[in-house]
This record gives structure tokens, sequence and C-alpha cells, in this order.
């Protein structure tokens, strides 16, 4: 493993948190329209995305990477679908929380339409906890980018990646112990600082 392929892992499992902010975006389409429209919409909504719950996240990332491939965009593609729910069960509760409020029921009275009420009222007013939300998924990502390529779903080989490098040095423990031990340290600095860094962003 050489110093070159370190950075370029690197800077592959960045380009890989491009599901964060499309995993976000779709969470917070159904998440307002859920929580706005409460009812009929929101019960549609959220059965759909409890099927989605209740199968494990790397373990649905897994099957959407056996049934489309194995590449950058499918990684992202599954990744995305995989985070969705959670951020928009987030938005959805906090949502709820902000369309009771007399300033919506104003904006309502004075004839805007629903979108601008979404955009303008409702989401500026419920970003907080989505935005921690989203700090916080950013090591999960991380970490099944990682878990997917260690078993040999994620990104295809010559490109490097931390979890392919851990597999790929798993033969040589014994007589080359650093082609392992360097991306796992690498993987673990940096799950844990963007875990620490959410937390502290939460408190």
């Amino acid at each position: 493993m050489s110093i070159g392929d370190t950075v370029q892992a690197t800077v592959l499992s960045g380009s890989m948190l491009a599901a964060l902010p499309l995993a976000a975006l779709a969470g917070l389409v159904l998440g307002s329209v859920s929580g706005y429209f409460g009812g009929i919409v929101d019960n549609i909504i959220m059965r759909v995305l409890d099927c989605f719950m209740s199968i494990p996240t790397i373990l649905l990332a897994l099957a959407i990477m056996a049934a489309l491939g194995q590449s950058m965009t499918n990684l992202v593609i599954a990744l995305t679908v995989s985070y969705i729910p959670s951020f928009a069960r987030i938005v959805r509760a906090s949502v709820l929380t902000v369309v009771g409020n007399d300033y919506i029921e104003a904006a309502r009275a004075s004839g805007l339409n629903t979108a601008r009420i979404i955009a303008k009222y409702v989401l500026p007013n419920a970003a907080g906890p989505i935005i921690v939300e989203a700090t916080m998924n950013v090591a999960s990502i991380i970490k099944s980018i990682a878990a997917l390529s260690f078993i040999g779903l994620g990104i295809a080989p010559p490109t490097p990646e931390w979890g392919a490098m851990l597999s790929d040095g798993r033969p040589y423990m014994r007589t080359a112990w650093w082609l392992a031990v360097f991306p796992g340290v690498l993987l673990t600095i940096v799950v844990l600082a963007t875990n620490l860094f959410g937390d502290g962003l939460r408190d």
C-alpha cells in the first residue's frame, strides 16, 4: 500500500459521501410532505419507509449492490436508498413540531402556496435535528462503504479503498502486517473523528 493509494482511498471515501446529501434531500422532501399534510399521505409514505427500515441498512445496501452490480455509481445509489428512511423520519418529527405554530397558520391565511410555506417557514425552523442527523450519518456511510468493499461488493479493483485494502492485506498479517493495519487505523481515526464532531454538534 503506497501513500498515493492511501490518499486516493481517502478522497474516494469523501466522494462516496455524495450519498449523504442525496439521502438527506430525498428524506427532506418525503419527511416534510408527510409531516405537513398528515393523514393518508403520511400513512402511505411512512408505511413504505417502514418496509425499508425493517431491513438493516448494511443488508439493504448489500442487496442493492448485488442486484445492480459493482460500480461507484451503484454504490452511491445503494447508500442513498439505505439512508433515506432515517432522514425522512427525523424530518417528519421535526416538521410535526412546527406545523401547528401560529406563524404557519398566518402564512396559510395570507394565501401562500404549500410549497412556499414548507420551504420558507417549515424547513428552516426544523433544520437543527436534520443537520445533526446528517453529521452523525457520515461515519455510518464511511463504515458501510468499507464493509461493502471488504466483502467485494463495493469499489471495484484496482481503485484503492480502505475496506478493500483490509481484505487484501488480511492474508499477509504475519509477514506484512502494515498492509492491513494502516488502512484500519486510518478508517478508525476518520470514523471516530466524525462521530466526535457529530456528538459535539448535537450537544
